[in-house]
């Protein structure tokens, strides 16, 4: 009997040879650019990632121990993610253990985009050479992002969320092609999104809409190749990514007595602001204007991609012929467009948050000419990768055209992406440029305040504000719970708290710890300066509150 020969399998649109070389390759970018900044002591310059990191770790180190000590405006993800790779007092010293959960985003993130722009324009189960070509031009796009590369070897959240938001756009398309799972899974992403940034919370309600529409729209006539959910599907996406927030909110109410503690709370970005306004400072640019706080956040991005303004302008140009192309080319017309418009979110809410919600963003081209916040423009790193690989997809299609064209247009497509990467890397990538500049001062007096704690004897106990300076109890090695902070305080006891062990240490310092360190200005100074307490040593470094060592007992 002659045996039947079976059909070719249809190609892992997933997981494959080529998806296993990339997750290599960004492994290697990633873990060797953390070595370099590592070695450069580059890793801990943001003054957040350190407070990120020692967030982490007072949920364990701590006189108060537990999941209160998360706190509230950071969202507790990050720090959950970081908690096992710091229980290695050299891993919490060093910085390493805060930049190993970016540096695995900063894979997923790679591996995400490939997935996505590879599964999106895959005509037929086969993967064909331009989609192929697409894939790889936006990896190597994100990937190869020199500020990027730096976030990820530190504590900061930047490579985290996107992750978060790629995958949930991967898997949200992917239910379109037909995996009744995938849905899930984006609302899985989501939920972890929306407890990473408060970006995701923005996200989850567009991501949420259109889920909704797409579920009690009516279906074409025509027989549609993309699969729409069910309204129980619908139903149980919403109420998954409406659990994280509301597990927030309620996290608040409960310990904060405050539901919004996070958003007009003493440490939320409107009451800073408030306080820089009673000082006389009119605002940050953008306050009030969310058509300035949108140029703003569009300008960071551009530097982010690269530095002379002509190449920044050709980055625009082309994302708006990707946008064209969307709407003009019909192969694939639904889809392309789609990822376009998902991956605009960013725009919207930082220009409403800058306008209204105390967010600054400064660039050191427009007033004030300076820095911070500038890395909110790797917002917007998943939305130049795909709209590039879209216009190089695009290009492949065009038959009219003779293939020596085709090549041709491709190759100064990425020439554009080289020479602005080199721009950047030659001029230092804004995010290292703002925290070099920003830290500076303050890292050369947390040094010397290190070396000054690390002369207390081991079993001492220190009264300390760490709110601004934890990170010399971090250059020392003295465990948080060897200190009496202010996260000691109980946050539930409203209006306050006199039986707490934080009131109590400040009301007799003498009683609780064997040395007090008071920065100008802050509670403890505000405490003890009448007290006469012994002074040891007095530290100046400009820029930075005066700190005075003081013996209690």
């Amino acid at each position: 009997m002659a045996r039947t020969r079976s059909k070719p399998e249809p190609a892992n649109l997933n997981w494959d040879s080529e998806s296993n070389l990339l997750t290599w390759l960004a492994t290697c970018v990633s873990v060797l650019s953390f070595l370099f900044y590592y070695r450069n002591g580059e890793v801990l310059l943001y003054g957040d990632a350190i407070a990120h990191i020692n967030i982490a770790r007072r949920v364990f180190d701590s006189r108060t121990p537990g999941l209160l000590q998360l706190g509230t405006v950071w969202l507790p993800v990050p720090h959950l993610l970081i908690i096992p790779f710091i229980l290695s007092k050299r891993m919490w010293q060093s910085g390493a253990g805060g930049s190993i959960p970016s540096m695995a985003s900063y894979v997923f993130g790679v591996l995400g985009i490939f997935r996505l722009v590879r599964r999106a324009l895959a005509r037929t189960d086969q993967i064909e050479a331009p989609a192929r070509l697409a894939a790889w031009t936006a990896a190597i796009i994100y990937a190869a992002n020199p500020n990027l590369i730096y976030m990820q070897a530190t504590a900061m959240g930047e490579s985290l969320y996107l992750a978060f938001f790629i995958w949930a756009v991967v898997y949200f398309s992917e239910s379109l092609w037909g995996d009744r799972r995938a849905l899930t899974k984006a609302g899985l992403c989501l939920a972890a999104a929306c407890l990473t940034r408060y970006d995701g919370w923005f996200l989850a309600g567009a991501m949420a809409a259109a889920v909704i529409v797409l579920a009690l729209w009516p279906a074409p006539r025509e027989e549609s190749k993309f699969t729409r959910p069910t309204k129980a599907a619908a139903l149980k996406f919403v109420l998954l990514i409406a659990a994280a927030p509301s597990l927030w909110l309620a996290y608040n109410g409960i310990v904060y007595r405050n539901p919004l503690e996070f958003e007009n709370g003493p440490y939320s970005a409107k009451a800073i602001e408030r306080r820089t306004q009673s000082t006389g400072n009119p605002g940050h640019p953008g306050t009030g204007n969310p058509f300035v706080a949108g140029l703003f956040l569009v300008k960071s991005a551009e530097d982010n991609i690269a530095q002379s303004e002509w190449l920044q302008r050709t980055w625009i140009l082309l994302v708006c012929a990707a946008s064209v192309g969307a709407v003009v080319i019909r192969s694939r017309k639904s889809v392309s467009t789609a990822l376009l418009l998902l991956f605009l979110i960013p725009i919207p809410f930082y220009a409403l948050s800058i306008a209204y919600g105390g967010v600054p963003i400064f660039i050191p081209q427009w007033w004030p000419f300076t820095h911070y916040n500038a890395r909110y423009g790797l917002q917007l790193l998943p939305l130049f990768s795909i709209a590039l690989a879209l216009l190089v997809y695009f290009i492949a299609q065009i038959d009219e055209w003779p293939s020596r064209v085709r090549l041709a247009c491709t190759v100064a497509i990425l020439a554009i992406v080289a020479a602005s990467y080199l721009s950047v890397w030659r001029a230092v990538p804004i995010c290292l440029e703002e925290a070099r500049a920003n830290m500076r001062t303050r890292t050369e007096f947390q040094k010397q305040l290190a070396t000054l704690l690390e002369k207390l004897p081991a079993d001492s106990t220190l009264l300390m504000y760490t709110g601004d300076h934890v990170g010399a109890l971090e250059r020392a090695g003295i465990p948080l719970k060897r200190t009496i902070n202010e996260g000691n305080h109980r946050v539930w006891k409203q209006p306050s708290d006199v039986d707490g062990l934080w009131e109590r240490a400040l009301a007799d310092p003498s009683k609780y710890a064997d040395y007090v360190l008071a920065f100008e200005g802050d509670p403890v100074w505000q405490a003890v300066h009448d007290d006469h307490l012994r002074e040891l040593v007095e530290i100046h470094v400009t820029g930075q509150a005066p700190a005075t060592l003081y013996r209690a007992r």
